[in-house]
């Protein structure tokens, strides 16, 4: 155990024969107890110190991990927010490959149906046109028969009567 300022100065010496001088022993220990007392309240101090410095040093490893922390929080939500966006274009170009085919395809099947019409169209005008010849043919015909004749000469006749 170590010593106080207080077993310093309730030191007795024993006296021997021709001891030393108890006003320069005295006098010693009194600087002996005066600077005694100035190291423990030095260390005292220091030791105050010291254990306000390593809470301070606790609070600031506590905020450094907290930031370190939020940051990771930060990165990951960072990573997230572009794993989000990067499937939302994904979404957003397959919607669109999807409604360009869609466009594509009703394109396309009008385009048919046109073509299919057009045909129909072209088939009708052909029949109708054969028709149509058909009939000046037929008239033709008729007309180039001798029963023409017979009938603007029995008109002939009809009229002399």
């Amino acid at each position: 155990m170590p010593l106080t300022p207080l077993d310093i100065h309730n030191k007795e010496f024993t006296r021997g024969f021709r001891g030393y001088d108890e006003d320069e022993v005295n006098e010693f220990l009194d600087q002996v107890i005066k600077d005694y007392e100035a190291v423990l309240r030095e260390k005292k101090e220091l030791f105050e110190q010291v254990t306000d410095l390593d809470d301070k040093l606790a609070h600031f490893k506590n905020i450094e991990e907290t930031l370190n922390k939020s940051i990771l929080v930060a990165q990951e939500a960072a990573e997230e927010v572009r794993t989000n966006a990067q499937k939302e274009a994904q979404l957003i170009v397959k919607e669109a490959e999807k409604n360009a085919d869609r466009i594509i395809n009703d394109a396309l099947s009008k385009s048919r149906k046109v073509m299919i019409e057009m045909e129909e169209l072209k088939k009708q005008a052909s029949v109708y046109k054969m028709r149509f010849k058909m009939l000046i043919e037929a008239q033709l015909e008729m007309l180039q028969t001798d029963d023409w004749n017979e009938v603007i000469e029995e008109e002939e006749v009809y009229e002399e009567r």
